[in-house]
């Protein structure tokens, strides 16, 4: 099991330069809240692009894919998908707007982390939806020789629970 342990950070001292990227961040935060409530309209049109956005480049790095039309069709709940990739994005849609909407009150524990992976695969039936992998996965990269990468081995299917 792998430990991650942030504690040290409060320890550290930190330098003008990167003080001065935190005080950038809270003027910018400020901002942000001032054009939130001059014009919650246009906000709105950037979010859903951003959706739409998210969706398409996520997916993508699965393999997951369709036309941008079907995306922003499944994104905006105009249409239901029509084989198992469009579920998947169906799926990370619904997903993506809880957290868009509640992000503030959504806990980080591990029943609410496998509610969200049930209503990932909500749109077809997976047995495991909302449970820990039962087998080991690895992210990986073939190349245009065949040959294939190792780029990362995520954790054991029995160090996943204790993990979340």
């Amino acid at each position: 099991m792998r430990t991650f342990n942030y504690s040290a950070i409060r320890e550290q001292k930190w330098d003008s330069d990167v003080l001065g990227l935190i005080a950038a961040i809270y003027k910018e935060a400020g901002k942000q809240e001032l054009y939130l409530k001059q014009r919650p309209e246009e906000l709105e049109k950037l979010v859903e692009i951003a959706k739409i956005q998210s969706t398409e480049a996520s997916n993508a790095i699965e393999g997951i894919v369709t036309t941008s039309t079907r995306i922003r069709q499944l994104v905006e709940e105009k249409t239901t998908p029509r084989n198992r990739d469009e579920q998947e994005i169906a799926g990370y849609r619904d997903v993506l707007s809880i957290i868009h909407e509640s992000f503030d009150a959504i806990p980080i524990t591990q029943n609410y982390i496998l509610q969200l992976h049930k209503i990932l695969y909500s749109h077809m039936n997976n047995p495991l939806a909302g449970r820990t992998k039962i087998t080991q996965n690895y992210i990986t990269a073939t190349y245009p020789d065949s040959h294939v990468e190792t780029l990362f081995t995520p954790l054991a299917p029995y160090e996943t629970p204790e993990a979340l």
